[in-house]
This record gives C-alpha cells, structure tokens and sequence, in this order.
C-alpha cells in the first residue's frame, strides 16, 4: 500500500502512564521514520494560545519597513541570529535563493548548562516588546516537544530513553519563522523552499496545514503532507540518519509555489530544528551496525558536521 499522506501520531500516548500505549506510539513513529521520514504530531506541548500569539508577532515583524527590519541583519553571524532577507539561503546544489525571508530565535541554555561553546546572543527588536518573549516560549515548547519524540526514538532503536536528553537540551537549536511573500511574477526557477534534507537531529513545523509542504516517497512520487490544523509535522534530519546508519530516513521535501490564483497571498511557517550540543558524537550506533547493514560514515561531531552543511547551503562562506 503506497501512503498518500504522513502518518499521524498521538504525543499523549507516549506520556500515557500506559505501557501498551507508550508502545504503540514507540513503533507508529519508529516504522514512520524507517518508512517515510516524516509524522504529523498532535497533542504536543504548544497551547492553541500561545501558537495564535506567535503567529501574530510573527506577521507584525515581517510587516516592519524594509529599512527596521534591515538593522536586525548581523553580519559575521552566518545567520545564526535574526533577520536573513530575501533569496539569501538556497537548497543544496542550487543556484536560485529560495523564495523567503526569515528570522531565526537560537538557544539561551540554563546557568548550569556546562556548554563547551557559546552560543550568539538573540537579537531583540525594539518596535515590538513582545516578539522576543513570545518566541521564546514557543522555542521551550517545541524543544519539550522533541525531547519526548527523540526518547521514543531511543526507545525503537533499543539506547536508554534518555540518551538524547542531555545532547538535546541546550542544545544548538533554532527556530525559524518564514515569511513567503505573496509571488508577484512567474519565478525564474525558485521555489518557496527547494527540495532538501533537514541537517539536525529532527525538524518540528508548525503552519504546515496551509499546505505547499512536499516529501519525496521511496518510490520516487512527491506526495503533500496535508497535517490536521492543530498538528505539527516532524521529520528526521541527517544528523539522526547518519547517526542510525540509515535505519531512520532523512526524507527530502520541498514548499511547492500554490496555484496561480493563490499567488496573492503570503505564506508563512515556522520550523523548529532541533540540534543537539556541538560535541555530541554522531558516529553511526551499534545498535543500528549488522552484516546486513554495514558502518555507511565516517565517525563526526554535530558541531563539525553543521559546519560542513552551511558551507554548501551558502549561509558561510568559506575563505577559498
């Protein structure tokens, strides 16, 4: 049976004081991942309140004049840290800048955090008091969100559940709200977002229900991930493939432009990565090596294998 849509799991099962439930929601997400890289998740930690307050900072920010919101792009940063303009960012392998506009929120790690690297300061704007605290609310949420999904993960690969806790909080994370603005002339080979793997551990989306989002099925076909209003599509990202040697997918997808009588209005989505600390080792699990499925990478750190990834989607240059 070939899937037309991304699996939809429930969070409340895994947190269920139910074994048989947890369990359930252990392998629906583990063959998921195995299978198609990508689920729709509901019942996560982000209140209806608090999403409908984000959205709503987030348009009042990208609605500021070309000019405020220029001043909020930090050179040197190689856009870890808030405002990257239009066209900026590409996919990997293509020329065109992506059609888009967005702002990244980075990790503020607790006191006790004993990070081995810092972490750049969030740029805080001015003309609106309550963008920065909004953000960051959601950006805990999210990342409490993930840090279930990533210990029903160890789960299904047979680690400890709590193997990824330390890794993933504090961790190098970054959420990204998106403004596509409505498309005015037919685009010269740019899409909203080219087709690409996610580099991290494993992406949460949230607007994805306004649809454009594509994932690449085995086969070959792209098929929309079409989530309910009130759930997040999460997918797995290369760093957690590389680290299963494969065993979950890293699937491509892609924002496709909307139908022609859609151009006129904007779109906008906010994507939270999640990245773990910079020296956590990503060399491929022994739980995930067998005769039948040989060591495929070399051993590497998230830090260095970010590093390598934002070379070759343009956001560092490097020094020729």
């Amino acid at each position: 049976m070939s899937i037309n849509n991304i699996p939809s799991v429930d969070l409340a099962d895994f947190i269920s004081e139910d074994p048989k439930r947890k369990e359930k929601f252990v392998n629906e997400i583990g063959k998921a991942y195995e299978e198609i890289g990508f689920v729709s998740l509901k019942n996560h930690f982000l209140s209806d309140d608090l999403v409908e307050e984000l959205y709503k900072e987030v348009k009042a920010f990208f609605d500021l004049p070309v000019e405020v919101k220029q001043k909020y792009e930090i050179e040197g940063l190689g856009g870890q840290r808030g405002y990257i303009s239009f066209g900026k960012e590409h996919a990997k392998g293509k020329k065109e800048g992506d059609l888009k506009e967005f702002w990244h929120f980075g990790q503020e790690p607790d006191e006790d955090a004993n990070l081995k690297e810092d972490y750049p300061a969030n740029v805080q704007v001015e003309e609106l008091k309550d963008f920065n605290p909004t953000g960051m609310e959601a950006y805990r949420m999210l990342e409490k969100t993930g840090i279930y999904v990533l210990r029903a993960l160890a789960i299904y690969i047979g680690l400890e559940e709590h193997y990824f806790d330390h890794w993933a909080s504090n961790g190098n994370s970054i959420l990204r709200p998106i403004h596509y603005p409505p498309i005015t002339e037919e685009p010269k080979g740019a899409v909203r977002a080219g087709a690409h793997g996610d580099i991290n551990l494993i992406t949460l989306l949230m607007g994805a229900s306004t649809g454009g989002l594509q994932v690449l099925r085995k086969d070959g076909e792209w098929i929309d991930a079409k989530p309910a209003e009130d759930e997040l599509v999460i997918n797995v990202g290369d760093m957690l493939e590389r680290h299963t040697n494969n065993k979950l997918r890293s699937t491509i997808h892609r924002v496709v432009n909307p139908p022609k009588e859609q151009w006129g209005e904007p779109r906008y989505s906010i994507p939270f990565f999640m990245h773990p600390r910079s020296d956590m080792r990503l060399d491929c699990l022994d739980e995930c090596i067998d005769e039948h499925h040989p060591k495929q990478y070399e051993d590497i750190t998230a830090g260095e294998f970010l590093h390598q990834r934002l070379v070759e989607i343009g956001l560092i240059k490097e020094d020729k």
